[in-house]
């Protein structure tokens, strides 16, 4: 088992069941007696769930959209990421960067390299060893947010927004081979559980 400790994020459009998958994360890890700390973006710390509130709800100019997730993930890098890897605690993200260069540049256009400065600013020596990017075809996605009437404003847009959301996700994904693992969410659940087993054997053993 490698002991150094990992930064693990998960991606994805809205309805690719994320929640779903990170039950198998956390068995995974119990199983091989790893140390983990599961956390969320925005999110993650006191002040970040209060700004998760307003991201999520309040609608706002997009490049203040952009600027609120970086102030909230400036919070979580250097009270929670850095200081559990550093204890030598594996760290997983339900979301990260990625997201705001889906949503925020991918979704709302918002300059990739805004998002990178500030990338650069925050968090230029830390990146995710692992990213897990769980993938749904837009329609079979906002099938499934339907059957969810507690929707933010995010899974309350147009099926087109969702659309560039998804093909951000790809073209980030094709850019980073090696970080990104790419899941096909649209299929059997005990087949999307075997392929997570599959890829974190790769990373821990």
């Amino acid at each position: 088992m490698k002991s150094d400790p990992k930064f693990i994020t998960l991606e994805g459009v809205d309805g690719a069941g994320k929640s779903t998958c990170i039950k198998f994360i956390k068995k995974y890890l119990a199983d091989k007696n790893l140390n983990y700390l599961f956390t969320r973006e925005p999110g993650g710390t006191a002040l970040g769930e209060k700004l998760r509130e307003i991201l999520l709800h309040d609608d706002m100019n997009p490049e203040t959209e952009t600027l609120l997730m970086f102030s909230a993930r400036n919070e979580h890098v250097y009270q929670i990421i850095k200081p559990n890897l550093k204890d030598g605690i594996n760290v997983i993200s339900d979301r990260f960067t990625d997201a705001t260069y889906a949503y925020q540049s991918g979704g709302k256009n918002v300059p990739m390299e805004k998002i990178t400065t500030l990338k650069n600013l925050v968090h230029k020596d830390l990146k995710p060893d692992l990213t897990l990017l769980f993938d749904l075809p837009t329609d079979v996605s906002l099938s499934r947010l339907k059957s969810d009437g507690n929707l933010d404003k995010f899974e309350k847009e147009a099926a087109d927004f969702h659309n560039r959301i998804r093909e951000s996700y790809l073209d980030l994904a094709k850019k980073e081979p090696k970080r990104f693992q790419i899941i096909n969410s649209n299929q059997n659940i005990n087949i999307i559980e075997k392929e997570i087993y599959f890829v974190l054997d790769k990373l821990f053993l």
